[in-house]
């Protein structure tokens, strides 16, 4: 029987990106490779895509829910929105 991949959706909030790679509304669809997206956002938000593919619940907010959101090392430039999807 095959593993079921489990994806996650990367939504670009808002962008001042000072290399251009991102726009606001931009979406990534991940999973198992690096989308097209700037190494340092993808570090930053790697460690809770990777919870999220497997099956992880993080805390957001004031509870716990399969998202998360994450912000550029550049000073916030790049905020980005991550949720597990069913595709």
């Amino acid at each position: 029987m095959e593993k079921h991949m489990i994806k996650v959706k990367i939504t670009v909030v808002e962008s001042k990106c000072r290399g251009g790679y991102h726009k606001s509304g931009d979406c990534f669809i991940v999973e198992d490779l690096c989308p097209p997206m700037c190494h340092e956002l993808w570090n930053c938000a790697y460690p809770s895509i990777y919870a999220l593919q497997n099956g992880a619940i993080l805390d957001y907010g004031d509870g716990k829910a399969p998202v998360f959101d994450a912000k550029c090392p550049d000073g916030g430039r790049v905020v980005i929105h991550g949720e597990r999807i069913d595709v």
